[in-house]
């Protein structure tokens, strides 16, 4: 039976002029920027989760986006998602898909049958994996839907769940080796809490570190290569949550003896939701040497949640990925489009437009951004704000001072320190500038 997508041919590169709504203006995969190809730094990914298992549904109303394996469970709806997923996958051209356990293949009765369900529709996604070369970009269990998981997963009142959660994770990470995944996300979901009345949140964080303990021990028994990312997430669904944001997971790791085997999957809509720019997560994130990969998509400045919408601010998104390249890049990383159509967008054929749009989005902004790499403005009046830090004396306030050896210093100089303008006004006309 021929997929949604079956009948779709692949999008193709036409150029910036093409009037084609579906046709790449600017992802021109093999054409190289900065001595690599748009496809290799951007690694372009379509997630599971929205793209397959997102059904339109909100608070108030019910499904609207209704396909052919809607509301049925087990492997038969779980080989035809399939089927749909890689026929996507060869339609856009991209060359990685990531997903939750439960978005491939609906739990099972109990734990055993649940692995066994994993089992064996990873068969079915290795098969097409080898068929079509698409490669998994990360594996993650879904530790937030299940009622069992109300009051958390590793952060759970009940060792019970904390021990399901566990199992949970060991399994999927094997499947996520077992196809090649080039990395494993943990994302917090429900790590976080909704009052303090019934919360001690010392034991939480120590729970908390105790499973990405076993889970990074495990990774190391079973010679997995890959990264384990954290993906950091201030609010929704608890109220607090103990993964708020880039600095926050950092203190989080280093507190656990985390910081150099564990690395961050930033997202967009986040980083709003933090009251952080996407560019100050990336930003702080390579600071602290943990960036590892990107979810990009986009919030509505009017609404408080998480809406995962698709990207389409050319500013924002080449603004993010200058510090992305400044940083020396993601490493076994990509771009996940981490994102879904809107409620009423019920075609099958939105999904593909969405994801031209956010592809193409992409590329042009990586020009863009290579273009601030090569002129290098930027770049030289950050060097020239700090370089008093470079002489002599800044390298001996920097390490080798003591205070009392500062205060003498000052008190025998005869000039005061004058400030200088941080041109802030410039900058910001000279970014434009690159649009």
């Amino acid at each position: 039976m021929t997929s949604i997508f079956g009948n779709m041919p692949t999008v193709a590169y036409e150029g910036p002029e093409t009037r084609n709504p579906l046709a790449y203006r600017w992802y021109d995969r093999d054409r190289v920027v900065l001595g690599r190809s748009m496809r290799e730094h951007l690694r372009l990914t379509v997630c599971y989760w929205h793209s397959f298992v997102m059904n339109g549904s909100d608070p108030f109303g019910a499904p609207t986006i209704i396909r052919p394996w809607s509301g049925r469970d087990g492997l038969d709806a779980a080989r035809q998602k399939a089927d749909a997923a890689f026929d996507l996958f060869r339609v856009l051209g991209v060359p990685f898909y990531s997903f939750h356990d439960r978005d491939v293949v609906s739990e099972g009765a109990g734990f055993s049958e649940s692995v066994a369900n994993l089992d064996a529709i990873a068969d079915v996604l290795g098969q097409k994996q080898d068929e079509t070369g698409v490669h998994l970009l990360w594996g993650t269990a879904n530790l937030f839907s299940h009622p069992r998981y109300m009051a958390g997963a590793a952060t759970n009142p009940d060792p019970e769940v904390f021990a399901y959660a566990a199992a949970t994770v060991k399994h999927c990470l094997d499947v996520t080796r077992r196809l090649g995944g080039a990395n494993y996300v943990l994302w917090g979901g429900r790590e976080g809490y909704d009052t303090l009345l019934n919360t001690d949140i010392g034991r939480e964080l120590d729970q908390m570190g105790r499973f990405l303990n076993l889970v990074v021990e495990y990774k190391h028994r079973i010679g997995y290569a890959g990264t384990i990312l954290i993906e950091p997430k201030p609010r929704e669904p608890t109220k607090h949550q103990y993964d708020f944001d880039a600095a926050t997971v950092y203190g989080f790791l280093r507190r656990y003896g985390l910081e150099h085997e564990v690395k961050l999957n930033l997202e967009s809509n986040h980083a709003q939701l933090a009251g952080h720019s996407f560019e100050h997560e990336i930003a702080t994130a390579a600071a602290l040497g943990i960036l590892g990969s990107l979810d990009v998509n986009r919030g509505d400045p009017l609404i408080g949640w998480d809406t995962d919408q698709f990207p389409n601010s050319l500013p924002d998104t080449a603004l993010a990925l200058y510090y992305v390249l400044q940083s020396g890049g993601l490493g076994s990383g990509g771009l996940n489009f981490d994102a879904k159509i809107r409620r009423q967008s019920i075609d099958a054929e939105d999904l593909v437009h969405a994801h031209v749009g956010g592809i193409d989005l992409c590329a042009r902004a990586l020009l863009v951004a290579a273009t601030m790499i090569e002129d290098g403005r930027l770049a030289r009046h950050v060097d020239e704000r700090y370089a008093g830090w470079d002489t002599g004396r800044g390298r001996a306030l920097a390490t080798a001072m003591s205070l009392e050896d500062i205060a003498r210093d000052v008190a025998s100089r005869s000039d005061d320190p004058q400030p200088r303008s941080g041109r802030q006004e410039y900058l910001e006309n000279l970014l434009n500038s690159y649009f």
